[in-house]
């Protein structure tokens, strides 16, 4: 073991680190350790620790004391391997791999055939001239990779001098190109070099190896890598790790291959191996999609050539499966597959390289899957033991469920419709946009509001960004392993790619003999791989199969109760089918704005009196008691949290001139008056105005006639045989006082609506929001009052951190760039702040009131991180948008899992 624990290494069947070890060697590093000790062929190297990154980060230099362990290393793997790194005669070479603690593929740099120069690739040549053609591929490889990666050339001419030699050759792919193109390649590329960094190519290994070391390093705070961190929430990690590991060489030969495989469809989930290799290669070109990959499976090659109408004798002398084209190798990994699957308990995703013949293992992680695949997999690992349904919880992702909720195309529309062409199925769903051709354009129009589809030829990690903007990606390259299809399943996005038969040129392409120029519209079937013009009609899925039998499990494993935001039946009844035990919040206001009822709130806020106020408010009763009957029904018993009104006057009045005027004619009133009280409402700071509970204190008549409303809609429905339970909550409540008020008002109604139905009895419960610092504070005063709390986590952050939600997002953006705040706050909550007044206000009631029921009805209710926070902190429920209620339910069972086996 390195003395300096700066470099473990790992070969000879023994590593110095294992799997459990990630946060120090990276995913790939400590991957790498655990394969070896296992037994299971990799190539030794070693890993220089995500610690030494975070040094590299402050100070730019290479410590000495590493550079000192990596030379030790670079001697273990030397007398392991039998060559020596920089000796002319018999070289070892390395590849240079970054290795994050979260897996982020593409993001960051890999350097390949490191260690070869003019002197090692003459004397390769004179030696071995049969081997001239991969030596010469190998140069001019890293070349482009040394000049693109370590000297941040870019790599665009190099590979348009390939595409022109192609051209002139009259050729289509690299892997045509004879020995003497290469050579002359590794010369232009030389010259090249020189006219982009004005220096000579580097000769001495050594410099090669530390500076490609330093790009990786470097590579950890690179654009792209941090547009992923910060899409993908990766925060608190070290750094990278780097993988210093001998080369293997997929491009040695004919009977030299590299691929990529998956213990079981990352698609779908089925138990089958699944996986893409080509011959004569490296790793780079089977996920750059620049040739069409080869199945590593006879069966699945077979499948592949028919629904791509290749004739067999085509296929087997063009396409050859990995098992019928070495097939002792092929055979040694399904068993490596099946040891893998059976030592992580989960899909596992490999990559592998095979060098004349010999079978090496480059990598395995936990692989990334769609939410289909996801549900599948952790129902069949229960069913087959190697795993229990705790186990089986985590290995769904909340966010994931999310995706599974996204749109497909209706069956009767997809009837009707023909395709213009088909691609690979690579993340299922559906989409439809208008095409655009690069990110910028699909950051651009999403920005403006629109839907986008980004057609590319090839996506590479520049693409993310637009990737994330758009609804769906469509490529004419790559296979299922691509970059587009890897990082669209990991964003649930709908992504067809390998669709051979687009024809793209400038602001254009043509498919199935259709043209399709940017701005037209056309739908993607993520699911089949099929393309349509125009838009179809899609549908969201039900929770149903696979899903709903994991929902089952994390229903009985989760502690919290999970409700719904929702304002009227409609969205209750959605939220209810999707598994929500009430409603945690209806915003009445909303209520107000629909067809003719905003012009009766608008009476009452005109009037001159509270005779005037009452005249209106008598119109609007009926209304509100009716939508709170449908509420009741449509929960079916369980109970529903009705927020009195909230917002400030103002936002119902109109501010239009034009406006103004048709209401006065509406109402009979002179237009002078209408405008007189718009002009009294206007506030400054409306948010900290008169709103909330301040508006029930000085308009007691408007809470008055919606708790009557509420009160009398439930005897209603109770008279139906349901079993009523509506939870009055008082809004913006800073003082125990105001609750009381308010409260008392509130109590009176309550008793007269009762008592003049008899005596009846309603199970009803009268509480707050708490949305105020200063309730938070002094939640032990107004928990005297409240019989329950649930925080408005939207005000309470707006209040707490002193950010307008309307006007923060311009800073807050750059606030997450700087790394200011690592999330948005109000996305997920702020829990060194805001969760502390949280955790106060609960600790603080229910030390007034031991049973206080707590919720939360912020939007934060739907997050993830969010929901593991405050199930620690003892919360009864959370409250969310009806979609996100499943993502809830999975959320608040992962909690509960994470907390009793100790995570």
């Amino acid at each position: 073991m390195s003395s300096h624990m700066n470099v473990y290494y790992f070969g000879s069947g023994k590593a110095d680190g294992d799997r459990t070890m990630k946060h120090l060697l990276g995913g790939k590093g400590a991957n790498l350790a655990e394969m070896v000790n296992m037994g299971i062929p990799v190539p030794p190297g070693f890993t220089i620790t995500t610690e030494v990154c975070a040094k590299y980060q402050k100070t730019q230099a290479i410590p000495a004391d590493v550079i000192e362990d990596v030379k030790h290393n670079v001697a273990r793997v030397e007398a392991e391997m039998h060559h020596k790194f920089g000796d002319v005669q018999n070289p070892l070479l390395f590849s240079v791999r970054s290795g994050a603690a979260a897996s982020m593929p593409g993001m960051m740099d890999t350097v390949l055939n490191l260690g070869l120069n003019h002197a090692i690739v003459d004397a390769w040549v004179a030696r071995q001239p049969e081997q001239s053609r991969f030596v010469y591929d190998s140069y001019r490889r890293f070349i482009t990779m040394y000049a693109d990666i370590v000297m941040q050339a870019g790599r665009e001419e190099f590979e348009e001098e390939i595409t022109v030699m192609k051209k002139a050759r009259g050729t289509k792919f690299d892997s045509d190109l004879q020995t003497s193109d290469l050579k002359e390649l590794v010369e232009s590329f030389l010259k090249l070099y020189k006219k982009k960094t004005g220096e000579d190519f580097p000769q001495d290994p050594w410099e090669q190896l530390y500076a490609a070391i330093r790009a990786v390093f470097r590579s950890w705070g690179n654009p792209r890598a941090d547009v992923y961190r910060r899409l993908n929430n990766i925060t608190g990690l070290l750094g990278t790790a780097v993988n210093v590991q001998s080369m293997v060489f997929g491009n040695q030969n004919d009977r030299s291959a590299t691929g990529v495989a998956f213990s079981r469809s990352p698609s779908t989930g089925a138990n089958y191996f699944y996986g893409e290799y080509l011959v004569n290669a490296q790793g780079e070109d089977v996920v750059a999609g620049i040739r069409t990959p080869q199945q590593i499976g006879k069966e699945l090659s077979l499948k592949w050539a028919q629904e791509n109408n290749i004739t067999e004798e085509e296929r087997a002398l063009r396409y050859p499966s990995m098992e019928e084209f070495v097939p002792d190798a092929y055979k040694q990994l399904c068993d490596i597959r099946t040891k893998l699957e059976l030592h992580y308990k989960d899909l596992m995703d490999i990559e592998f390289t095979v060098e004349d013949g010999r079978l090496w293992m480059l990598q395995c992680r936990v692989g990334k899957r769609t939410i289909h695949a996801a549900l599948r997999i952790a129902i069949e690992m229960v069913e087959e033991g190697l795993i229990n349904t705790d186990e089986a919880i985590l290995r769904v992702d909340p966010e994931q469920v999310d995706h599974l909720l996204h749109p497909s195309i209706e069956p009767t529309a997809a009837a009707h419709a023909h395709p213009l062409g088909k691609g690979l199925a690579a993340s299922p769903g559906a989409a439809v946009g208008q095409v655009v051709f690069d990110a910028d354009a699909a950051l651009k129009w999403s920005e403006a509001g629109k839907k986008v589809i980004m057609v590319r030829l090839e996506t590479s990690p520049e693409d993310l960004a637009g990737m994330h903007a758009a609804q769906g990606i469509l490529t004419a390259r790559g296979g299922m392993t691509s970059h587009a299809a890897v990082v669209a399943r990991g964003m649930g996005k709908c992504c067809v790619s390998g669709c051979g038969e687009i024809h793209l040129s400038a602001g254009q392409f043509e498919l199935g003999g259709t043209i399709i120029k940017e701005g037209d519209v056309i739908t993607l079937d993520g699911s089949k791989g099929l393309i349509y013009a125009g838009a179809l009609a899609l549908h969201t899925a039900k929770l149903e199969g696979d899903f709903e039998k994991v929902l089952q499990w994390c229903r009985q494993a989760k502690r919290l109760g999970v409700r719904a935001n929702a304002d009227t039946p409609a969205d209750a009844a959605k939220a209810h089918a999707f598994g929500a035990e009430g409603v945690g919040l209806c915003r009445t206001e909303h209520m107000f704005f629909e067809g003719k009822r905003i012009e009766v709130f608008r009476e009452m806020i005109l009037a001159d009196d509270f005779a005037g106020r009452e005249k209106a408010l008598a119109k609007l009763l009926p209304i509100q008691r009716e939508d709170f009957e449908g509420l009741f029904r449509a929960m079916k018993g369980a109970p529903v949290t009705i927020r009195l009104l909230d917002p400030p006057l103002h936002e119902f009045v109109p501010n239009e001139l034009h406006a103004q005027e048709e209401l006065a004619k509406k109402l009979g009133i002179p237009l002078a008056k209408v405008q007189s009280r718009v002009t009294e409402l206007h506030e400054l700071n409306p948010m900290l105005g008169l709103r909330g509970c301040r508006l029930g204190i000085m308009y007691p008549e408007v809470y008055n006639m919606q708790v009557r409303a509420i009160m009398e809609a439930a005897l209603m429905v109770g008279k139906e045989g349901l079993h009523v339970r509506p939870e009055i909550m008082i809004p913006l409540v800073g003082k125990r006082s105001e609750l009381s008020f308010t409260k008392k008002n509130a109590e009176d109604t309550i008793a007269a609506v009762l008592k003049k139905a008899g005596g009846a009895k309603v199970d009803y419960m009268l509480g707050t929001m708490i949305e105020v610092p200063r309730a938070a504070l002094t939640a032990d005063q107004i928990a005297e009052e409240a019989e329950f709390f649930s925080f408005g986590t939207n005000d309470l952050t707006q209040m707490g951190c002193g950010f307008s939600r309307d006007d923060a997002g311009p800073f807050l953006r750059l606030y997450g760039e700087l790394g200011i705040y690592d999330r948005d706050p109000f996305q997920s909550l702020d829990q060194e702040g805001i969760g502390e007044l949280v955790r106060i206000a609960v600790q603080k009631g229910r030390k007034t009131k031991p049973n206080l029921k707590v919720g939360i009805c912020g939007e934060h209710g739907g997050d993830p991180r969010t929901i593991h926070f405050l199930h620690g902190i003892g919360l009864d429920y959370v409250s969310c948008s009806p979609y996100r209620v499943p993502v809830a339910i999975v959320a608040a069972a992962r909690a509960a899992v994470k907390e009793k086996l100790g995570k």
